[in-house]
Order: C-alpha cells, then sequence, then structure tokens
C-alpha cells in the first residue's frame, strides 16, 4: 500500500463533512443532495489526485461501450430485480414481518408525467449521484486506507452498504435490509468489474427504471 499523506487524509475527512451536512443538516435540499456531492466529490478528486479526478472514481473509458452500458447492464439489472421481487423481498418481509413502505411513490401510479419526472430524477440522484457517493468514493477512499484484501474488502462492502440501507429508512426496516442486500451484491459487482463506475451507474439506474415502471403500472 502507497504511503497515505496528509492531504490524502485531509480532502476526504472534509469532503464526507460536507456530505452528511447535506444530508442531515438543517437545510433541507429536496432531491439535490447527492447531486451536489457529487459534484463535491469530483471537485475534491481532483485536488486529491489532479489529472485523475475521474478515473480514480471508476469512469473508465474503455469500458464504456455499447455492450456493457445497453446490453450487459440492463441484463444484469433485470437479473437482480427478479432476486428482488421473487427472492429478496419474499425473505426479508417473513423474517420482520412487516412489507416495503413503498407509499412515497404512489403518486407515481397511471400518472405518465410524474412518472417521466421521477424516471430522471431518480436516473441523476441515485443511478450517477448514489453510485458515486457509495461506490465510486467511499468504496474506493476505503481501498485507499484499509487495502483489498478479503477481509478489508468484506468490511468495506458491509459497513458501506449498511450505511446504504440506513439511508431508505423511508421504506422501513425491511426496505432497509432489502437495499442493503441489494447495495451489497452492487458493491461486490463493482468489485469484481475492477471498479467499472460506468457500468454500476447503468446497472443501478435500469434497475430503478424497472422498478418505476413497475409501480406506474399498479403492479407492486
Amino acid at each position: 500500500m502507497n504511503k497515505i499523506t496528509l492531504r490524502q487524509v485531509l480532502i476526504p475527512l472534509i469532503t464526507v463533512a460536507i456530505i452528511c451536512f447535506l444530508w442531515f443538516g438543517p437545510i433541507n435540499f429536496s432531491f439535490l443532495p447527492n447531486i451536489i456531492a457529487s459534484v463535491v466529490i469530483i471537485i475534491a478528486n481532483y485536488i486529491e489526485y489532479k489529472g485523475k479526478a475521474f478515473s480514480e472514481l471508476g469512469f473508465q473509458r474503455e469500458k464504456f461501450t455499447f455492450k456493457n452500458i445497453l446490453v450487459l447492464a440492463p441484463l444484469v439489472a433485470l437479473g437482480l430485480f427478479i432476486f428482488y421481487v421473487f427472492v429478496l423481498v419474499p425473505g426479508i418481509t417473513k423474517l420482520t414481518g412487516t412489507p416495503i413502505d413503498y407509499s412515497g411513490f404512489d403518486q407515481l401510479k397511471e400518472n405518465l408525467p410524474t412518472f417521466l419526472i421521477t424516471l430522471l430524477i431518480v436516473w441523476a440522484t441515485a443511478g450517477f449521484g448514489e453510485e458515486i457517493i457509495f461506490r465510486g468514493y467511499f468504496m474506493r477512499q476505503f481501498v485507499k486506507f484499509f487495502g483489498e484484501s478479503k477481509v478489508s474488502m468484506v468490511l468495506n462492502i458491509v459497513l458501506i452498504t449498511g450505511f446504504f440501507g440506513f439511508m431508505h429508512s423511508s421504506q422501513g426496516i425491511t426496505g432497509q435490509l432489502v437495499t442493503w442486500i441489494v447495495g451489497a451484491l452492487l458493491a461486490l459487482i463493482f468489485y469484481l468489474r475492477k471498479y467499472d463506475l460506468w457500468f454500476m451507474i447503468a446497472v443501478h439506474g435500469f434497475f430503478n427504471t424497472i422498478a418505476l415502471t413497475c409501480i406506474y403500472l399498479d403492479m407492486v
């Protein structure tokens, strides 16, 4: 592991502090916190890594291909969604005795304008925002400090995706646990694909697109 400089310690600490303020501070930023946090992260990475601001997050130009983004990613998203619907949600619901609270999405049902606007917002805040924050930044920073041993990667995935699940408290305890597991699977894919962030953004975005479409069609 390379020697960690003071700058490489201070910049992440300041960045995480800003992100926490956006999430938990007294100002309500509506749906903007993840978008603002993503911009802050890119600026922080530019300061820390200079010319590698995007590549250090996992934006790999050579992997941004039609096959990866528009063929493999949607297929992975579909497989993940099938597992989510038929295995994960029923299993966790049986364990907790509490169904996932989808009431926050009721306004989408059979409402095409709201559905399309929500889809754009979700791609920006979850597809791009959450992947840049949780996979591209938090996971990569964890690796920077603690390496890539098996123990380190297990802790990396469990701790960061646990927080990812916590951030979905509006869906109740079942939603939090389900999101934790889905987040862990996304994190594992990110690791196995050698930190290909473009792919993860596409998988997350298509997964949410399928889920929102099912809500719009009143299938859940």
